[in-house]
């Protein structure tokens, strides 16, 4: 019975892909018999169903599919995406009952999690279902190759929902006339970019897309990183195994991996074209890159079955095979690449071709300025060069870019049609689950009275993860953190011995310069280090024990509740031996260390870092070569001091960032205070973008409220001396106007010159007059209050306080103001002002003779701007005094509420350190800040519905950032 079950219902749900969800138990009942019609078959087989079942995972995978679409078919009844409504919709189109629509909730929730945001120009819709079911071999493949692989089904299914929004906004392959549709696609540092892509590519030629060019970064590294997972999940074993000479089996890439001989790379269950499906032809492989082809362009001809059709004609184009190339960004592999493509080039124009630009931030972006190679006949940079030359050769070749890290895409001319402006469409990813990035590191809106050290461990990051540096290098700092590596790869043991799946790599990095020469004497100190650290002896020993009880046990208790860590050191003995086995080379007289860079002199001298060949428990020195796209494999340790002035190079050398599956609670950062801080910028820079990008991506009033050409004035500056990108990039839009009804804004670029900050502080004094009111707020999620003083003002006297003050940058809350400046009493009538009490009375002072009011330390950067303002126990107060909703209930904010009321928390703010005096003393208004975080109600959201407005070019053509909110 459990046969006809699976079969039946498994083709049910295939049938199901062109369709959207149908009656299921009469579907299956058709295809099985007529047992299944009641559902009651299903019901039993799926409570004894196990959670590695095949036909499970089909329907968890189906529904994840169903939750995320965003398709506008009539069975989703008008719902959105990932609701309870639209899985409600679901269970109607299925025609299930309510025993099985509650089975399929509790085995199958829906995902809550965020879906890819889309900022796009007009498009022609072209990717009907009936053609993505029609045409759907590699996509199916890579999906199922996932699933197999362990991914979550809703996982796979938002891969699946990220990927179609590229792929539609890409030119359809057979269209008669030629459009090439440029656009971008952003994820996160170490985020899992290159599965998307892969799926991109997958379902491209499952499209027509005849020629896939991957772009990879500029090392030789990630280049063969990108060709291996493109082969082993893409192209996979029946592809591959064309190229394999049964006389000759070892020239073959892989004859020598391990996941070659366990069968891991994906199978097709037999040669594509046997099937009717294109062949994929490599013309790059693991060991290469892209070389001039040695027989010249006959690998280049595609097949033409009706030569009197073009060949973008359906019957040519399904029937002919595809070509992958995997090339870095270097002029000589790109050179290469165009002359064999010059030599077909009466072809060229018919031919669907997909380029894929990785790290597309990196060296693809042109940096001689316009006037130099229009006015003084200077060329482009190299890469981008070759890159327009593809552009122009290959008409229809459509380009996505792919960084975590878009700012140098943005701000290129959009008016330059060589270059390579995400003209058509940006898609920003969402955050993945399970993966550990920049805000995992930071407490960034925790408790800032509270010591680092006294903070809990359940919920402070810095607290658990991160461990400060001397400004000046120690090599005793060193040599904790090569203590930390050694431990927590005994903890790794311990859990393998325990039920946790190996850990087949375990790392340490080590980045303190660029420079090859500081490499190496990094490498022999901690090579010396190693020898030298008795981890056999008492003395060795001892200092382990210390660091096991105090750094990793402390923090495995609270965050790692469910994994085996030994709760006495001496249980880890055994574990600790196998650790320092696996890190000591075979040899035993060479280094644990890797040294990764350009140095060819070292790199003979010293073991390959082969992820995919071998087991890796090493220590990594390097620089750039491990500063971008490259995955480290097994991450824990990281010691960081390298220090640049540029957010976009910053996060990628954030390596610690990734999934780290049964070993978060062991990972370590060993960093300055500033960089750390440095770190936290750029993360506000990067989720302050995503937030705008996610609140504009609706259309208002039928149209779209932003389009590419409008992103870079959303580009926030946290930090004046941490650039979004090099400065050699321009921009030609203005932000003129801008609302935020029932959103915070929070504006960090106050001045620091002593009369200004007098002038700002004049300002507010009718404020802190009649602020005399004491009202006590809740903490949200804790039963505690704190105190604070309020008053409230009109809209009119407010504006008058805001529009005056002088900031650092000249732009700052000006785009806010013209839009608070516009408001109807009917939208905004009336301000709450809050200035919050801290717990300890001995930081109150008077201020002109008010008060008195708390002061909050606030530490500024090297430039000036606050690095962190408010406080997150305040904020729900505000939220709920203007009327947004919180989960948090505040007897006291809510009788603040009325209709058209805005919330402003003040911050009374001196550099730490400097408050002088006891409770009550007057404090000089010289020394104060007075900075503050606004929530407006929704009432005065613009009638239009149009929340932001922009003037046209920029006459001065700089790159215009706005001071983040």
């Amino acid at each position: 019975m459990s046969d006809i079950i699976t079969t039946a219902y498994s083709a049910a749900l295939s049938a199901m892909q062109r369709t959207g969800p149908r009656a299921l138990h009469q579907l299956a009942a058709v295809l099985g018999d007529d047992s299944l019609a009641d559902g009651t078959a299903l019901l039993t087989y799926l409570r004894d169903a196990g959670p590695d079942d095949g036909l499970r995972h089909q329907f968890a995978y189906a529904l994840a599919g169903w939750d995320y679409t965003t398709t506008a078919d009539a069975w989703t009844a008008g719902t959105e995406h990932n609701t309870a409504e639209r899985r409600k919709a679901i269970s109607t189109a299925l025609a299930i009952d309510p025993a099985t629509e509650e089975l399929f909730a509790d085995l199958f929730p829906f995902a809550t999690a965020d879906t890819a945001t889309v900022i796009a120009d007009d498009w022609e819709e072209w990717r009907t279902p009936e053609r993505r079911a029609e045409h759907n071999f590699y996509w199916a493949h890579y999906e199922r190759y996932l699933l197999n692989k362990g991914w979550d089904p809703d996982a796979v299914a938002g891969v699946d929902a990220a990927t179609e929004e590229v792929i539609r906004r890409l030119s359809d392959p057979t269209r008669t006339m030629a459009y090439q549709a440029k656009g971008l696609v952003v994820g996160y540092v170490q985020s899992g970019k290159t599965a998307n892509f892969t799926g991109v590519a997958a379902k491209a030629i499952d499209a027509g897309y005849r020629l896939v060019i991957v772009l990879t970064g500029t090392t030789n590294m990630l280049r063969a990183q990108t060709q291996r997972r493109m082969d082993m999940e893409l192209c996979g074993r029946e592809n591959l195994e064309l190229e394999i000479s049964e006389h000759d089996i070892h020239a073959h890439d892989y004859h020598t991996d391990p996941d070659w001989a366990d069968d891991k790379f994906l199978r097709h269950g037999g040669r594509p074209s046997d099937s009717g499906y294109p062949d994929i032809i490599r013309l790059s492989n693991h060991a290469g890159d892209y070389k001039l082809l040695k027989q010249g362009a006959p690998a280049l001809r595609f097949e033409q079955r009706e030569r009197n059709r073009r060949f973008f004609d359906p019957v040519n184009l399904y029937t002919s095979n595809a070509r992958l190339i995997v090339a870095k960004k270097n002029s000589t592999v790109l050179k290469g690449l165009v002359a064999d493509l010059g030599r077909i080039k009466d072809r060229l124009g018919e031919i669907p071709v997909l380029i894929i630009d990785d790290e597309s931030d990196q060296a693809s972006v042109n940096t001689v300025s316009r006037k130099k190679w229009e006015e003084e006949g200077k060329e482009r940079t190299a890469i981008n060069r070759h890159i327009g030359t593809l552009l122009r050769m290959l008409p229809r070749a459509q380009y996505v870019g792919y960084t975590a890290t878009p700012y140098a895409n943005v701000f290129i001319d959009p008016s330059d049609d060589q270059d390579i402006f995400p003209r058509d469409f940006l898609v920003a990813l969402p955050r993945p689950t399970g993966y550990m990035g920049a805000e995992d590191f930071h407490d960034l809106d925790g408790d800032t009275e509270t010591p680092i050290d006294q903070r809990p461990l359940e919920t402070s990051n810095e607290r658990a993860y991160v461990r400060y540096l001397r400004e000046e290098p120690d090599d005793a700092e060193l040599q904790t953190a090569l203590d930390m590596f050694v431990l927590t790869g005994a903890v790794k043991v311990h859990r393998e011995r325990h039920g946790s799946p190996k850990y087949r790599h375990h790392t340490m990095l080590v980045h303190e310069a660029m420079g090859r020469d500081a490499h190496r004497d990094a490498a022999e100190i901690i090579t010396g280090m190693w020898k030298k650290g008795h981890y056999y002896q008492p003395e060795g020993l001892r200092r382990l024990r210390a660091l096991y009880e105090k750094e990793i046990l402390p923090v495995s208790r609270a965050r790692a509740t469910d994994l085996p860590t030994p709760g006495n050191f001496d249980d880890l003995r055994d574990d600790l031996a196998e650790a320092i086995r696996r890190i000591t080379p075979v040899d035993g007289s060479t280094s644990p260390v890797i040294v990764v860079n350009s140095d060819k002199e070292l790199e003979n001298k010293q073991e390959s870092l082969d992820f995919d060949k071998r087991s890796i428990w090493r220590i990594l020195v390097g620089g750039n070569k491990l500063a971008r796209g490259f995955t480290v494999e097994g991450l824990t340790v990281t010691y960081y001091r390298r220090a640049t002035k540029q957010v976009d190079t910053l996060m990628q050398m954030g390596r610690w960032f990734g999934f780290r599956p049964g070993y978060r609670d062991l990972v370590r950062l060993y960093t300055t205070e500033d960089l750390h801080a440095m770190f936290a910028a750029a993360y506000r820079d990067e989720a302050y973008l995503r937030t705008e990008l996610r609140r504009y991506a609706a259309p208002a009033a039928g149209a779209a409220q932003l389009t590419p050409r409008q992103i870079p004035p959303l580009i926030a500056q946290h930090r004046p001396d941490l650039k979004p990108t090099s400065p050699n990039k321009m921009w030609n839009a203005r932000l003129v106007e801008k609302s935020s009804p029932g959103e915070p804004m929070e504006p960090v670029a106050y001045p620091t010159r002593v009369s200004d900050m007098k002038a700002n502080a004049e300002l507010w004094r009718p404020l802190l007059a009649v602020a005399t009111q004491s009202a006590r707020f809740q903490v949200p999620g804790a039963r505690t209050t704190y105190e604070a003083l309020v008053t409230v003002t009109d809209h009119r006297s407010m504006l008058a306080v805001l529009s005056k003050l002088t900031w650092l940058n000249t732009d700052t809350l000006q785009p806010e103001l013209a839009w608070l400046g516009s408001l109807s009493p009917q939208q905004l009538q009336n301000w709450v002002v809050i200035f919050p009490y801290q717990t300890r009375s001995t930081t109150r002072r008077t201020l002109f003779g008010y008060g008195p009011f708390s002061m909050f330390e606030r530490r500024r950067t090297t430039t000036g701007s606050m690095s962190v303002l408010s406080e997150s126990r305040h904020r729900n107060a505000a939220y709920r005094i203007a009327g947004v909703p919180t989960k948090h209930p505040d007897p006291a904010a809510d009788n603040l509420h009325s209709a058209a009321t805005a919330a402003i928390i003040v911050y009374p703010a001196i550099n730490p350190g400097t408050l002088e005096g006891k409770a009550g003393d007057p404090i000089d208004p010289g020394k104060v800040t007075l900075g503050f975080n606004i929530i407006t109600p929704y009432s005065s959201a613009p009638t239009s519905g149009r929340l932001i407005k922009w003037t046209a070019k920029d006459s001065n053509r700089h790159v215009v950032v706005v001071d983040p909110e």
